[in-house]
C-alpha cells in the first residue's frame, strides 16, 4: 500500500461561510493528503457538509483560501471542481428522475462526446458495479429506483468520473452491511492508488474501521485532527459535543394486551408495482396501542411501498386497510393525516419540507388549518411561535434557527425539523422511515427516546430501519420484508440478528440460522 503523501493534496485555510441566521464555517483550516481516507465528524449543523460544498464549488466561501497540490485553486462552481478532479456525493441526491442510470452518469463524465454511446457507458457501469457490489440496472429510470439504489448511482458517478479528491457525505446511510463492506474496499483501492477520500459520517465505528485521519468539527470550527490510532469512540464523542453523553435511557412500559383493538390493520394487502418499484403481496400486519413494530429489509424490498399504503399515497389493489377501527382503504392522505397519523419519510427534503421556506414556515406546514386566517390569506405567526416554544420544552431535540432557509440546512438538521414537527402533533400512530439516519449521537438517542415515550403514552409505531441494532433495541415485534412479502415475524428476544439478516437477503439458510 502506498503511504499517504507528506504534502497535502487539499489545503483549506481560514474558510468562513455564513447564511442568514447561521455561521456555518468559522475560519476553518483543513489538510487532506493523497493516499488517505480522511473522516470528517461533528454533530448536526457543525459545518461539515457546508465546508465540503465550498471545496466542491457548490457554495462560495465568504473568506479564506483553497490550494490543490500547493497551488491556489479558484473554485467558483462544481464544474470548476470537477475539472480539478474533485467529486462529491451529496446527502440529498443530484440525479434527474426522468433519465436513466446510464444517462445520469454520462452527464457527470468529463469530455462527453456529441454522440452518446449508451452501450459503452452501460458496459462500464456493469463492470464497476460487479467489481464493487453496487449493482444497478443501467437502463432503469432513476425515478423508479429506491433511495438505496439512488445512493449507489451517486457513488458510481464518482468512480466512473475518475476524480482524485472524492468527497462522500454520509454515503453508507442507505447501504446494507455487505454493501458498506464493499464501499470500504473501494476506499482501500483508492487509497492504494493515491486518491484523497473525504468521508463524512455520524457512525463512529465506521470511522474507526476505515479512516487514516479524523477531523472533528464543533459549532463551525475544527475541534481537533488526529490519527486513527489516537482516537477512541468516547474521545471522539467528547470532542463532538464537549462532553460524553449519558447512556441512552431506553425503557419499556407494559405492552398492550393482545385483545386491544389495533390502531392499524392490513388484511391481505397487495399493490401494483410500477416500473422497478416492488409490489406488495398479501401483507397481514397489525399494530396495537403502545406497540412498536419494526420492519427489517434490504432497501428496495417493499418498505417504501408499505409506508405509502398506510399513508394513502399508494392504493391497495387487493385487501383492506383499517385505521383506528374504521375501514380506511379508500381514505385520502389528508383524512389519514387528520385522523392522527404522523409520517417521518425516508427523504425529508423531497417529501416533508419546502426548501425555499424557513424553518418556522415549514413547522407551520404541519398543521396549516390551525394557523390559517382569513380563508388562508394570512397566518397566525404568533401562535406558530408559541407552539414551537412549547414543543421545544417538551422534546429534547434542538431546532435549527427558525429563520434559516430549509434548503441550506444539513440532512441531519432537516431530519430534526421533520421529527419535531410530526411529534409535536401528539400522534396516535407514527410511521417512521429511518428516523435516526444522518443524526448525530445525541439527536439519535433523543429520537429513539421520543418514539419510546410515544409508545408509553399508547401510540403505535411502525419503525422502518436498516439498523438491526436499533430495531432489536426498540421493537416489540419484528417483521422482515423480502421482495414485497413478509418473510418472517418475530419477537426480538426470540431470534438473532443473523437469522433476520438471512431472511432479509432471501438466504436458504435463514431457518437453520433461526434455529
Amino acid at each position: 500500500m502506498r503511504p499517504p503523501q507528506p504534502e497535502p493534496m487539499v489545503t483549506m485555510r481560514g474558510i468562513t461561510k455564513s447564511f442568514p441566521g447561521v455561521l456555518a464555517n468559522d475560519h476553518v483550516d483543513l489538510d487532506v493528503r493523497g493516499g488517505e481516507v480522511h473522516a470528517l465528524l461533528g454533530e448536526n449543523g457543525a459545518g461539515k457538509s457546508t465546508l465540503m460544498k465550498v471545496l466542491y464549488g457548490f457554495y462560495r466561501a465568504d473568506s479564506g483560501e483553497i490550494r490543490l497540490r500547493g497551488h491556489p485553486a479558484h473554485i467558483r462552481s462544481p464544474r470548476d471542481a470537477r475539472e480539478l478532479r474533485i467529486g462529491m456525493v451529496f446527502q440529498n441526491f443530484t440525479l434527474i428522475p426522468g433519465m436513466t442510470v446510464a444517462e445520469n452518469i454520462a452527464l457527470f463524465l468529463p469530455h462527453l462526446p456529441a454522440l452518446l454511446d449508451k452501450g459503452e457507458i452501460a458496459a462500464r457501469i456493469q463492470e464497476v458495479s460487479r467489481r464493487y457490489g453496487l449493482n444497478v440496472d443501467p437502463s432503469a429510470e432513476v425515478r423508479q429506483l429506491s433511495i438505496g439504489e439512488q445512493q449507489k448511482v451517486e457513488v458510481l458517478k464518482l468512480l466512473l468520473a475518475d476524480a482524485q479528491v472524492l468527497i462522500l457525505d454520509e454515503p453508507t446511510r442507505v447501504l446494507a452491511p455487505h454493501e458498506i463492506e464493499a464501499l470500504f474496499q473501494v476506499f482501500t483501492n483508492l487509497r492504494r492508488d493515491g486518491y484523497a477520500v473525504i468521508f463524512i459520517t455520524h457512525k463512529l465505528h465506521e470511522v474507526l474501521a476505515c479512516a487514516d485521519r479524523i477531523t472533528v468539527m464543533r459549532r463551525g470550527r475544527v475541534a481537533a485532527t488526529l490519527a486513527r490510532g489516537e482516537a477512541t469512540e468516547g474521545g471522539l464523542v467528547s470532542l463532538m459535543f464537549g462532553t460524553v453523553p449519558a447512556e441512552p435511557r431506553f425503557y419499556r412500559s407494559a405492552p398492550a394486551g393482545e385483545t386491544a383493538a389495533p390502531l392499524l390493520e392490513l388484511r391481505q394487502v397487495s399493490t401494483r408495482g410500477e416500473g422497478a418499484s416492488p409490489s406488495l403481496h398479501g401483507i397481514d400486519l397489525a399494530i396495537l396501542p403502545g406497540e412498536i413494530v419494526g420492519v427489517a429489509g434490504v432497501s428496495g424490498n417493499g418498505q417504501r411501498e408499505l409506508g405509502d399504503v398506510v399513508l394513502g399515497l399508494e392504493r391497495c389493489s387487493r385487501g383492506t386497510k383499517r385505521l383506528f377501527g374504521h375501514d380506511a382503504t379508500r381514505w385520502s392522505v389528508a383524512r389519514i393525516r387528520a385522523s392522527g397519523l404522523a409520517y417521518i419519510p425516508e427523504d425529508p427534503l423531497a417529501m416533508a419540507v419546502v426548501p425555499a421556506l424557513t424553518v418556522r414556515e415549514n413547522m407551520a406546514l404541519g398543521d396549516t388549518p390551525k394557523y390559517a386566517r382569513h380563508g388562508g390569506f394570512s397566518m397566525d405567526w404568533a401562535s406558530v411561535r408559541t407552539d414551537i416554544a412549547r414543543t421545544a420544552e417538551r422534546i429534547a431535540l434542538n431546532l435549527p434557527p427558525l429563520e434559516a432557509v430549509a434548503g441550506t440546512l444539513s440532512g441531519g438538521n432537516l431530519q430534526r425539523v421533520v421529527i419535531i414537527r410530526e411529534m409535536a402533533r401528539r400522534p396516535r400512530l407514527i410511521i417512521a422511515f429511518y428516523p435516526t439516519r444522518g443524526l448525530d449521537v445525541l439527536s439519535a438517542t433523543a429520537t429513539r427516546e421520543l418514539l419510546l415515550a410515544a409508545r408509553g403514552e399508547g401510540a403505535g409505531v411502525l419503525l422502518i430501519s436498516e439498523d438491526l441494532g436499533e430495531l432489536f433495541a426498540l421493537s416489540d415485534r419484528l417483521v422482515v420484508l423480502y421482495r414485497g412479502r413478509i418473510a418472517g415475524t418475530f419477537r426480538p428476544q426470540q431470534t438473532t440478528m443473523n437469522a433476520v439478516g438471512f431472511l432479509m437477503t432471501g438466504s436458504p439458510d435463514a431457518h437453520a440460522a433461526s434455529g
